[in-house]
């Protein structure tokens, strides 16, 4: 998580006008209500289409990375390219010692000063995570940055990679105001009740729709007491109404196929973001690939900002041996070599896709993939974010995350300074694939392939 997903081809713009005049026909007394509903921006259309495309296409394979989606409970713009690669370390602040700090003394004089004297009640807590934004952003540092508790909230459940919901995708037309589902997860409270993408939301509980934002949506489900709720929606030219009972739901960042390419089984998997079950989901497709005596494997990592590190870590064990190093790190001039805990390498042929916007845990990947075995890099060049974030939680549960060392590639460069990696095949994704999401339309795929059915 987490953003609007809006499709503006003509087929997409004729449902929404169909579903609009049947729904004026059945409300007309709400007109006026319903067209002074804020109307939420429309940004990177044709991200989007690519982003929509996929999931239409290849079940669950962008969950994560759509820009302008807002999922009930990942909202993507929260994660966009902010998502740094986190470590599996304690949320400790180190003990400062006021009296050897003038700065930190005099910070706490004032604060003092402004509570004592200000006109009117002031909220403390707010005053200091005012003061703590500040400081994030006073480091001119885009993966610096303080969370609001609703932003906090939706950077863990996304990599967190499971939450409690009803399971649906939603994004708000910018011309009508109108709601509608764009994906159902599947096995979900609303793939159980029957919802369908596409689906006109008018109501929950009675409240209605067009008189929320998405995130006001989200925040009906989420943090709400209640366990079920009534969806009202228009399908076509009929009213349903459903309910759901929210439940745990699995965000499935991990998809894998065979390809079967001229006698040669060539396996495919992709990871959306490295979330805290993406590890297990990866295992657990390579295995299935692997039993199928795959000859080849591709690894897609596009669209993927990154997530947490550790994901990454287990899954170039699966590669990597220990003699290996799979990456290392630089903090005040001092480099750390982190290796691979795995027996043995693979024996066969990879190949991994990514472009501009596959990052942090993404370049990790590619990088620790292609220095140590060898492997082909196709696609675009990768977004360049060689550096590390810890995350800080506030005792409200407030966040904040902060740059604290730099990555390096097992061959030691530091991939800022290059502005990303760049591609042993470069190829751009054809924007035909933008309106069909077929595999065939898929020049950076097909490449892939291609080039493994070459190989002896």
């Amino acid at each position: 998580m987490v953003d609007d997903n809006m499709e503006n081809n003509k087929e997409k713009n004729e449902k929404v006008e169909e579903k609009q005049k049947l729904l004026e026909t059945e409300e007309s007394e709400s007109e006026e209500k319903n067209n002074k509903t804020e109307l939420e921006t429309q940004n990177n259309k044709e991200k989007n289409k690519k982003t929509k495309s996929k999931k239409e296409k290849k079940a669950t394979k962008n969950i994560f990375s759509t820009p302008e989606t807002i999922t009930l409970v990942i909202i993507a713009l929260l994660i966009g390219l902010t998502i740094g690669r986190l470590l599996n370390k304690p949320n400790i602040i180190t003990s400062l010692s006021i009296s050897n700090n003038e700065y930190l003394t005099e910070f706490i004089e004032n604060y003092e000063y402004i509570l004592d004297n200000y006109y009117e009640e002031i909220d403390e807590e707010e005053l200091i995570n005012s003061a703590i934004s500040g400081m994030m952003e006073s480091l001119d540092d885009p993966y610096s940055v303080y969370m609001d508790p609703e932003a906090s909230n939706t950077f863990s459940i996304t990599l967190e990679g499971s939450y409690k919901g009803i399971g649906i995708q939603i994004y708000k037309d910018s011309k009508t105001g109108y709601m509608f589902v764009s994906a159902v997860f599947e096995n979900s409270p609303a793939s159980e009740a029957g919802i369908k993408a596409g689906d006109l939301i008018i109501s929950i509980d009675k409240t209605n729709a067009a008189d929320l934002t998405a995130s006001e949506f989200s925040n009906i489900v989420m943090e709400s007491e209640k366990d079920s709720f009534i969806l009202e929606v228009l399908r076509d030219s009929e009213r349903l109404e459903l309910t759901l009972n929210k439940k745990v739901v699995t965000l499935e960042s991990v998809v894998s196929r065979v390809y079967d390419e001229d006698d040669k089984k060539i396996g495919y998997i992709y990871i959306g973001i490295f979330a805290n079950n993406t590890y297990e989901q990866f295992k657990t497709e390579l295995e299935k690939l692997e039993s199928q005596n795959i000859d080849s494997l591709i690894i897609d990592v596009r669209s993927n900002t990154g997530g947490h590190l550790t994901a990454v870590d287990g899954i170039l064990d699966l590669f990597l041996n220990s003699k290996q190093i799979m990456y290392q790190f630089e903090q005040n001039d001092k480099v750390t070599s982190v290796y691979g805990k795995g027996k043995e390498n693979k024996n066969y042929e990879i190949v991994l896709l990514g472009d501009s916007v596959s990052a942090s845990a993404s370049e990790v990947l590619i990088a620790g993939l292609r220095d140590n075995l060898g492997a082909t890099f196709i696609g675009e060049k990768t977004y360049g974010k060689g550096t590390v974030q810890e995350l800080v939680t506030l005792s409200d549960g407030t966040q904040y995350k902060i740059t604290v060392k730099k990555w390096l590639t097992p061959n030691g460069n530091w991939i800022n300074d290059t502005e990303g990696i760049t591609p042993d095949i470069e190829i751009e994704l054809d924007n035909k694939y933008y309106e069909t999401g077929e595999d065939e339309d898929d020049s950076q795929l097909q490449k892939a392939l291609e080039y493994l059915k070459e190989q002896n």
